[in-house]
């Protein structure tokens, strides 16, 4: 369908929605006295998972990874595999990092599903043995090859959360 043929404005049904979604965005404020980046609402949420999404560029394509994530100081550590070279992209470029329970039942989060995306910019990082412990046991293997981690720190500038209320 081109736009051409879009029907025109009103001509379409809509369902009755059966929830509602919140969409709040805004940019992380740096008061005095608070860490880095922080944003106790989403931080308060991502606390809540263990894994997400980390969403930026490389060769000039999109692409998603999967990253187990531990919150630091307001800053959020991800520890991905190595292999596929993906923190190599995302080192020293703003990226988008995002987590969610929209696996999980509803009526175990109070009756909500819910999102939140962290946007700012991740370096590569050398841990600590005592940061590492934060994000517990590392897989055995991804796609068949020994896992090796890396390990990224991503800045929160800006935030955005999404509640779906049933």
């Amino acid at each position: 369908m081109s736009f051409d043929e879009l029907p025109a404005p009103g001509a379409l049904r809509h369902r009755a929605l059966t929830g509602t979604i919140e969409r709040t965005e805004r940019p992380v404020k740096r008061a005095a006295g608070t860490g880095p980046g922080e944003h106790t609402d989403a931080i308060e949420l991502l606390r809540r998972v263990p894994y997400g999404r980390l969403a930026t560029s490389m060769r000039a394509l999109p692409f998603l990874a999967v990253a187990r994530h531990v919150v630091s100081d307001g800053r959020i550590l991800l520890r991905m595999h190595r292999g596929f070279g993906h923190h190599e992209a995302c080192d020293g470029s703003v990226v988008a990092y995002g987590a969610d329970n929209y696996s999980g039942d509803p009526s175990d989060e109070g009756g909500d599903l819910w999102s939140v995306q962290f946007t700012g910019p991740a370096e590569i990082v050398r841990l600590g043995p005592e940061q590492e412990e934060l994000f517990g046991a590392m897989p055995a293997s991804v796609n068949g090859e020994p896992y090796a981690p890396a390990f990224l720190r991503v800045d929160p500038h800006f935030v955005t959360e999404h509640r779906l209320t049933f």
